[in-house]
């Protein structure tokens, strides 16, 4: 904005004076909670352990390598169980989240007032909580084992695909709606033709995403008790058999990398 000097010129300043005290003021505030932050960690931090580490992390990394490539023979059925545990959750969340996004939407939702309060703590309560907290409780449930994986990942899958959806269906072209609805359809033919056809696309995009995440998720869920390949890495973490462990990570990165290109083929279809 342009300000006046003594002798009359103009000269053009970003910010005003006012502005520029109101952003400095903003970042002293922002260093002094860093440097009360910092003291509280470092108050709370047994510092030696710190600077010990990189001679720690040498150890283990000697004593890991080579990996134990003959235990990877033990591997085939813990991996299959992950990847079963990311599909079935993935499959059974998607069925969860469609109606509850449809709930969720200003635009399809029966009551703005009541239904869409509820659909709207539902998608808030099941991504709040962390996919190894829902292990933890099913376990205690149902027992330790694949299905409390399976449905610790559908619980925690619900939230986030509905979330997704339910803001694609809010996004539609409403004139196509409101076409289908002339011609004197139902409400559910103006689903099926009018609502479903435009978001199938997001709704594909977010099923491969989300089993994309899932794989991920599920790698670590035996490590409380929830089948896959987690369980195998809590043992040999236990028996600190460091060649295991390395050998394992291996096989998680490859089954990520994997997972990884295979959603992005399938995006890269759809889209």
């Amino acid at each position: 904005m342009p300000v006046n000097t003594q002798n009359g010129t103009q000269v053009w300043r970003r910010r005003t004076t006012g502005e520029s005290l109101v952003r400095w003021v903003g970042w002293l505030i922002g260093v002094a909670v860093f440097v009360y932050c910092w003291q509280q960690i470092s108050e709370a931090t047994t510092w030696f352990f710190v600077w010990d580490a990189p001679r720690i992390a040498g150890d283990i990394w000697a004593r890991a390598t080579p990996p134990r490539w003959e235990y990877i023979t033990q591997l085939g059925r813990p991996i299959w169980d992950t990847l079963n545990i990311a599909t079935l959750g993935t499959l059974i969340s998607l069925c969860l989240a469609v109606p509850v996004a449809f709930l969720a939407a200003r635009n399809t939702t029966p009551s703005a007032l009541f239904i869409r309060p509820v659909a709207l703590l539902i998608i808030v309560a099941t991504r709040s909580i962390n996919s190894l907290i829902w292990a933890l409780l099913l376990i205690a449930i149902i027992g330790p084992g694949v299905f409390a994986g399976v449905v610790a990942i559908a619980i925690r899958s619900i939230g986030f695909c509905a979330k997704l959806l339910y803001e694609a269906i809010e996004e539609i072209d409403h004139a196509q709606v409101e076409a289908i609805t002339a011609t004197g359809a139902s409400r559910w033919q103006v689903m099926g033709f009018g609502i479903v056809p435009q978001i199938m696309p997001a709704f594909a995009g977010i099923a491969v995403f989300r089993w994309d995440i899932n794989i991920r998720e599920s790698t670590v869920l035996g490590l409380v008790g929830a089948g896959g390949i987690g369980l195998q890495l809590s043992s040999s973490l236990n028996v600190l058999a460091w060649p295991q462990v390395s050998l394992i990570l291996l096989v998680i990165l490859a089954a990520v990398v994997i997972s990884e290109w295979v959603s992005a083929k399938v995006r890269g279809a759809i889209i």
